[in-house]
């Protein structure tokens, strides 16, 4: 039995996972429009290779990455391009980005699909198509897969480690994918595996989750795959990759380290699932399961194309009266979407319908009491106490120092909190204001260097008009001078031939 570790902190949230864990997955239906974000993946912003009007087939490719870190955009079915604009999206500052609106077409024709040949194939131009299939991690962060597929010639994978926790409440996309599709995922396992040649591969489950874990290890043994399938304690938020990382194998991934340098790769369950479709059938990423759940009558886990307005799949589970908004993600890290129409996203693991009854209004806030409780939930092994005192006075520096890089986010501090304080609120303004402070330390260096530049050429120009002023006034004194000579030369060419016409011919004297 493999031997398990303890991260620091940790809480024990209620689940709400019975609500939405015991139907199995439905397909939902093709929606009257699909509004694709151009932004729903971590780094630069994909960038549209399609015109408005034009007809596009399934699969087709809509946006290229823009630049080393983003991804591609795909349509999701057929139809025509109706708009390149600027939408509502989801994002927890409510901000709009570009988007394309596709007017499906009703047919769902697919485009060419063309799968991967791993055996023997050029790593670089494999790892390029793997790019160019729009690939992202699907547990909530939206890093593009193909950088993590990516290895440097010298290295070595220990672990492949495999996030199927899914420790945040309410949430159950994992949990259906793996009781229902187990045998794809192994077999997406298998293909991870020969991309990056691991040591050994661990699937972490939570242990309130058997079914799941029960199906895994049938397709392992069906598929005579080496993998080991470890069940770890309900805590809340296990399903971090740091903390992931270290139950399963002991390893501090420090702060300002990544995975890979401690020979850990770690990919969410739901993400295996996506890289399966990409190489064997030639899919993009254009659908994945989500979660709906929250104030509806029939909450269950959907099938659903990126680009659906979430209010469409809300409608499926039969939304209730009372609904005054949703959430995407769970309670713990998620965040209220700035309208119900706005589009799934690749990131969309769950959509919570809420209301009076599943979430009330919170209470008022009260002054920090300095208890410490928020330190010792914190599975960071952060003082998110003084983390708060620093970002409610917008004190960027002391934040940092006091690892507001670090915090993840995971809403353990706030969820302790006797004075009811909404932390997690204040850190990722506290983030905002740093990453701003950043951004205009950053161009007023790049204009500082821009005034020297321009200093230094006004310099160099006034050197180099000096240079020609003198050089000018050099060729003018001996043009001059070239002049003179040239008139006294000339003057005594006159006076010569004047001699000579004065002269007797006969006698060669002067007349």
């Amino acid at each position: 039995m493999r031997k398990l570790f303890r991260f620091h902190g940790g809480i024990h949230p209620e689940q709400h996972k019975e609500q939405s864990s015991q139907l199995s997955i439905a397909l939902a239906p093709v929606p009257d429009v699909l509004v694709l974000s151009l932004t729903q993946h971590a780094g630069l912003a994909a960038e549209p290779v399609v015109r408005v009007g034009q007809r596009v087939l399934k699969g087709e490719l809509l946006a290229r990455p823009g630049g080393p870190v983003s991804a591609a955009v795909h349509a999701p079915t057929s139809g025509k391009i109706e708009a390149i604009e600027a939408r509502a999206v989801p994002n927890a500052v409510a901000r709009s980005d570009w988007c394309i609106v596709l007017r499906p077409d009703g047919a769902d024709r697919w485009g060419e699909r063309t799968p991967l040949q791993l055996t023997g194939a050029n790593r670089a131009s494999l790892l390029a198509r793997l790019r160019d299939f729009g690939l992202v991690g699907l547990g909530g962060a939206a890093f593009p897969s193909h950088i993590k597929l990516s290895l440097k010639d010298d290295a070595k994978i220990r672990w492949l480690v495999v996030n199927a926790a899914e420790c945040e409440p309410y949430i159950t996309c994992d949990d259906r994918l793996m009781r229902e599709r187990a045998p794809e995922l192994v077999r997406g396992l298998r293909l991870i595996g020969e991309l990056l040649q691991p040591e050994e591969i661990v699937v972490g489950i939570e242990d309130n989750k058997p079914e799941a874990a029960a199906a895994m290890r049938a397709a392992a043994s069906a598929d005579q795959f080496n993998i080991d399938i470890v069940p770890i304690p309900t805590l809340y938020p296990g399903g971090g990759e740091k903390q992931l990382i270290r139950t399963l194998t002991g390893i501090e991934v420090a702060a300002g380290h990544l995975p890979l340098e401690h020979g850990v790769a770690c990919f969410n369950i739901a993400t295996v699932h996506a890289i399966r479709r990409a190489v064997d059938l030639g899919e993009p990423l254009i659908a994945r399961v989500l979660t709906v759940t929250g104030n509806v009558a029939t909450p269950r886990n959907y099938e659903a194309l990126i680009g659906t307005p979430m209010n469409q799949l809300v409608a499926l589970a039969q939304e209730q009266t009372g609904t005054d908004g949703y959430i995407m993600g769970g309670p713990m890290m998620g965040f209220r979407v700035a309208a119900k129409d706005v589009p799934v996203v690749k990131a969309t693991n769950c959509i919570i319908a809420i209301d009076g009854k599943h979430f009330r209004t919170p209470p008022p806030e009260l002054p920090c009491i300095r208890c410490g409780t928020c330190s010792v939930a914190c599975p960071a092994d952060l003082q998110p106490f003084e983390l708060y005192w620093h970002t409610k006075s917008h004190n960027s520096a002391r934040a940092r120092d006091y690892g507001l890089a670090d915090c993840i986010e995971c809403g353990a501090c706030s969820y302790v909190c006797p004075s009811k304080i909404p932390l997690v609120g204040y850190f990722r303004r506290g983030k905002s204001e740093a990453a701003a402070a950043d951004r205009a330390a950053r161009a007023a260096a790049q204009a500082q260097e821009r005034s020297n530049w321009h200093e230094q050429r006004l310099q160099r120009d006034a050197r180099e008009a000096e240079l020609a002023s003198a050089a000018l006034s050099t060729a003018a004194s001996a043009s001059s001078e070239a002049i003179g000579i040239k008139q006294a030369s000339v003057q005594g060419a006159l006076e010569r031939a004047r001699a000579r016409r004065n002269e007797d011919p006969a006698t060669g004297h002067k007349s």
